[in-house]
């Protein structure tokens, strides 16, 4: 009876012969607040994988980590999909994509699993890309950042990367070529979705005379 009730009870008239679904006033305040919850949920899932690492279970920070990765890909279809998208999420989701792969990073840089030079690369990327987007906006330019393929695909590759050095001392030993290729893999994006930023913020930025 209660999935009848659903199936009926709450669908809106038919659109171009599909019907939608309205959601009950409870069910609407919930959807507008899932995807910020689920960003909240990534954020506190850091200090867990840090602590599993820091104790040398690389199992459970693996699980964890792509637990924390599957809330940020939840989060963002939710607010898409149900028209949920928020200011303070638009400002947390980022926030803890970076905070969740940078802390990480870090860690796996003190256990020794990944080169120093690598981590430095990424977060002097990073800073670049908010100093020169803050000093832009200081010299009155409006110019709004959004994040190019290139950044996507280096995003992509950081998460593999963590995910590769997880699973490789965790359950798969015969994996370290793959990591050695991701390592390589992001530091390529790394450069070229720095230097693709510097040219759209920059280069491109200049009035022509």
């Amino acid at each position: 009876m209660l999935r009848i009730k659903l199936r009926y009870g709450i669908l809106g008239a038919p659109i171009g012969g599909v019907a939608y679904c309205v959601p009950a006033p409870g069910l609407t305040t919930l959807l507008r607040n899932l995807p910020n919850i689920l960003t909240l949920l990534r954020i506190l899932l850091v200090p867990v994988v840090i602590l599993s690492l820091r104790e040398g279970q690389y199992v459970s920070a693996l699980v964890l980590f792509l637990l924390a990765g599957i809330t940020d890909g939840l989060d963002g279809w939710i607010a898409k999909r149900f028209d949920c998208v928020s200011q303070l999420g638009t400002i947390l989701d980022p926030v803890a994509d970076k905070l969740l792969i940078s802390s990480t990073f870090v860690m796996l840089v003190l256990l020794g699993d990944i080169p120093f030079w690598l981590v430095l690369m990424v977060v002097c990327r990073d800073v670049g890309i908010v100093g020169g987007y803050v000093i832009l906006q200081l010299l009155g330019d409006e110019m709004v950042i959004q994040p190019t393929l290139l950044s996507k695909i280096n995003t992509v590759l950081q998460i593999a990367l963590v995910s590769g050095v997880l699973l490789v001392h965790g359950v798969w030993v015969g994996g370290a070529i793959l990591v050695d290729v991701l390592i390589i893999a992001v530091t390529i994006t790394t450069v070229a979705s720095g230097l693709h930023y510097i040219y759209h913020g920059v280069i491109r930025a200049e009035p022509t005379a």
